[in-house]
């Protein structure tokens, strides 16, 4: 019962969207409305305004690595060693895809999922995150990076911890990412996803 529950309440706080929180507060449309109507740190920033674009992404990560730290506290168990901790991390990512207090409209998952790694373990998720900038680098592609680097935390979290609960835990998370970059996949084959400093088509 303590998981189902500690599971629920990642799953709600993930659901706070902090596109559309912050969009409102600050008199901005709703990101669900424009752009790419993905509600994420990306898309805010499409109206110009970094601030609320800055205050969406700290929103994002925060929560993710939030319902790591809280279920981590509450049981007293290590969040890398524990079961509990990993699953309140992929719900909050699951709330952010798919929000109930937001029509189950969500986002891609990308900052959220970063904060739940490096909750769960800094070296995890700073492996994850230079994963992602040299892919950047390279290519610069957001989604791309963004699904290779999903890819690279199982690696990341099976050389770390081999089978513990954790590494299955990242492998769903890694999976939900890249479900949520399905039509990002079919742009790349075409060869019409945009790049940074590219206007999307």
């Amino acid at each position: 019962m303590q998981t189902v529950l500690i599971a629920l309440a990642a799953y709600l706080l993930g659901s706070i969207s902090f596109a559309v929180v912050v969009s409102r507060i600050m008199g901005l449309p709703d990101p669900h409305s424009y752009g790419s109507k993905n509600p994420g740190a990306t898309n805010v920033l499409r109206t110009g305004n970094k601030l609320a674009a800055a205050l969406t992404l700290i929103g994002d990560t925060g929560k993710g690595a939030l319902a790591v730290v809280l279920a981590a506290m509450y049981t007293g168990a290590d969040p890398a060693i524990g079961y509990d901790a990993p699953i309140a991390g992929a719900m909050a990512l699951l709330g952010h895809l798919y929000p109930v207090f937001h029509g189950f409209q969500g986002g891609k998952g990308v900052a959220t999922a970063a904060g739940v790694l490096l909750a769960l373990n800094p070296w995890l998720g700073l492996g994850v995150l230079a994963t992602f900038a040299i892919i950047i680098a390279f290519f610069r592609m957001v989604s791309l990076a963004s699904m290779i680097a999903a890819v690279f935390a199982v690696f990341w979290a099976w050389s770390l911890f081999g089978f513990a609960p954790i590494t299955p835990v990242v492998g769903a998370i890694a999976l939900l990412v890249i479900w949520r970059h399905r039509d990002n996949i079919v742009r790349i084959a075409r060869g019409i996803e945009p790049r940074l400093g590219e206007k999307k088509t």
